[in-house]
């Protein structure tokens, strides 16, 4: 049958080539003698002393990896803060020319605001001598917060009691006084100082409604807050269920007499019987009205 197949298949069924010739062994393996084991005793001596061996090394975590790089970051962003801290002086600024008493600090400003709105804006309290708008040296974008220079020292209390919280630009505003040149010792955001309670941490933590935040208040605002809405809560179930004794009560009555069929009001202009009382009705009178009203 092979010789019907073609080359390329005769090729698997063609005989492999013979086995090398190898001479026989003069003994078996087993026979041969191995050399006699020894201990290694006599090399001791090479070895370190147990003593000056150091002590094993753990590997690092990965959280703790994490929190080494955070502390890291910290203490990276401390000594920046000392340092700037340092340098840093609100009396030598030469952007700070006004008198700081009669200056007020606007804050979240919406960015695209202008000097011109803000002037604007502010002199319905009084004069504005000179209004800065706090700029990127770089790109020239507004940073969201400005100084306002009144002419006089009243108009500046004055704005600082009224204008907080006032929508500019569909944004509510905070003004406060200028800290940086009229109170010792005081820090910006930037230096790890302010105020406001926008960027304690955690969102819960935040507060989100605009304004000046005072810390020693706003614990007992918030319970005055709880115990307004529980009163308006309280209010609400009260009036609600004197309307339904009213309702029922009415109801009532209107039974016993024998005028209800159904709801409040239903059988007024009737009599206590339920039927129906005609009116009688001059509907002459009422067509004349009408043709005399369409002449006119």
């Amino acid at each position: 049958m092979t010789g019907y197949l073609p080359p390329n298949l005769l090729v698997f069924f063609a005989p492999r080539p013979p086995l090398k010739y190898v001479s026989p062994l003069d003994h078996l393996p087993w026979d041969s003698h191995c050399k006699d084991y020894t201990g290694i005793s006599r090399h001791l001596t090479e070895f370190e002393d147990p003593k000056d061996t150091p002590l094993p090394k753990r590997g690092e975590t990965k959280e703790e990896r994490k929190v080494r790089k955070r502390q890291e970051k910290l203490e990276a962003n401390a000594a920046k803060l000392e340092e700037r801290l340092g340098q840093w002086d609100p009396n030598s600024d030469h952007n700070a020319t006004g008198d700081a008493f009669k200056t007020l600090f606007v804050g979240r400003l919406n960015y695209s605001t202008t000097k011109t709105t803000l002037l604007k804006e502010f002199e319905s309290y009084g004069p504005v001598k000179s209004v800065h708008l706090v700029t990127n040296s770089k790109t020239g974008k507004s940073k969201g917060y400005a100084f306002v220079e009144f002419e006089s020292e009243r108009d500046m209390h004055s704005a600082y009691k009224y204008a907080d919280g006032r929508k500019i630009d569909d944004k509510r505003v905070v003004v406060d006084i200028e800290r940086g040149r009229t109170i010792k010792g005081w820090k910006p955001r930037s230096l790890g100082g302010g105020l406001g309670g926008t960027r304690r941490g955690a969102p819960n933590q935040c507060i989100r409604y605009s304004g000046r935040v005072d810390d020693s208040r706003e614990n007992g605002d918030r319970d005055r807050e709880r115990d307004r809405e529980r009163d308006r809560d309280r209010d609400r179930e009260r009036d609600r269920d004197r309307r339904g004794e009213r309702f029922e009560r009415d109801r009532y009555r209107e039974r016993e007499r024998g005028g209800y069929d159904g709801y409040k009001g239903r059988d007024r202009g009737r009599p206590h019987g339920g039927e129906r009382r005609d009116r009688p009705r001059d509907r002459s009178r009422s067509r004349e009205r009408g043709d005399n009203r369409r002449r006119r």
